[in-house]
């Protein structure tokens, strides 16, 4: 059997196989001229008919066929230039930016559109005032935010303890455990329930103890923790499986019991994405309308006492005010817009503190 020796290679053939990888690259000007290009092309597809008078300017098919028209040409010109392998790249690349901007449309159009319809209901009088003897013009929805907030810190204070602790069990004691196992399978199946259910699961809880009827403000936290909890287990589950187990063993290593390593170590070094994961759980529940319907009920008046009363909510609010419109129309349904606007900037600021608290406690890793 006879072995072929590969000729050596010489500085030149090295330097000239590291010229093929290196050289016709496209400036970087090339991409914004292909979809510039790709642009003009579309907008006079779609212009002629619009000229014509045959049909309206299509702005959606516009994009579409922009984004089209981009990805074939640019593939083409780098496979030209540059070779099929940053040809891929390139389209690769198109084609994961195009799906980036498909994703944020929807999202930039709701919170326009809340933001333009919101902003006629805004005044002094809507953060001032409840709805009590208000029967058109006027009023507010001070009830409904001190409603949203108390009954939502209550949810978050029944979730978060149970929600933290269950992840704790699973993931520091558990592990392996048959108990576990059934406590992971419960979870995953309540993350995944209607919230109309939690809803029922919150009345037919109090009736038990009330009688038919009731409706107070601490049922609507209720069902409003029971969709957190599932949230909050699984979010601060995947945080404590990110602790590595090095830092479990040197504290063990140093006599440390488990409870304080738990305590002093894991969980200030998940702090940041535990903190994360709480606020999605609230941002989750805080616009949910069905359960509180149910449990919570709705109201004209100020109502500070979870336990006694019905209680109004932003959600609740806004459905209300849009679904029973009395004269005039339009300040029922201002309201109903400024509702939906305040309660996003609820979520927003809430999100803030939520990044303000996890970069104060996370572990610094600098010296």
């Amino acid at each position: 059997m006879t072995a072929t020796i590969a000729p050596p290679q010489t500085p030149r053939t090295i330097e000239r196989e590291a010229t093929s990888l290196t050289n016709g690259r496209l400036a970087a000007w090339v991409p914004w001229a292909i979809l510039a290009a790709a642009a003009g092309i579309s907008a006079i597809i779609f212009a002629v008919p619009a000229i014509a008078g045959a049909a309206d300017f299509n702005v959606a098919g516009f994009a579409v066929v922009t984004a089209l028209l981009y990805l074939a040409l640019v593939t083409l010109v780098s496979t030209l230039v540059e070779g099929r392998r940053k040809a891929v790249d390139r389209l690769v690349t198109g084609v994961v930016t195009t799906a980036f901007l498909i994703a944020m449309v929807p999202l930039v159009s709701v919170g326009w559109t809340v933001i333009v319809n919101g902003v006629a209901g805004i005044s002094a009088d809507f953060f001032s005032m409840s709805m009590r003897n208000v029967v058109g013009e006027g009023g507010g929805a001070l009830h409904a935010i001190i409603g949203t907030l108390l009954i939502t810190l209550a949810a978050a204070v029944i979730s978060i303890p149970i929600g933290i602790f269950t992840a704790i069990y699973l993931i520091e004691y558990g592990e392996g455990k048959r108990l576990a196992r059934g406590i992971t399978f419960l979870v995953d199946v309540m993350t995944g329930i209607p919230s109309i259910v939690a809803g029922l699961f919150a009345y037919a809880l109090f009736v038990l103890f009330f009688g038919p009827g009731i409706r107070i403000g601490i049922m609507g936290s209720v069902a409003l923790a029971v969709l957190m909890i599932p949230v909050v287990v699984r979010s601060t589950e995947e945080m404590l499986r990110l602790v590595p187990n090095e830092l479990r063993e040197a504290s063990y290593a140093l006599g440390v019991p488990k409870w304080l390593t738990i305590v002093k170590v894991v969980l200030p070094t998940a702090i940041a994405g535990i903190t994360t994961g709480v606020m999605l759980s609230i941002a989750r529940v805080i616009g949910e309308t069905a359960p509180l319907l149910i449990t919570a009920g709705f109201t004209t008046s100020m109502n500070y006492n979870l336990f006694e009363g019905r209680m109004m909510t932003l959600p609740v609010f806004a459905y209300t005010q849009f679904m029973n419109q009395g004269i005039p129309a339009q300040a029922f349904i201002d309201r109903a817009w400024a509702a939906a606007l305040t309660l996003i900037v609820i979520v927003m600021t809430l999100n803030l503190v939520a990044r303000l608290v996890a970069k104060i406690f996370s572990p610094k890793l600098g010296r």
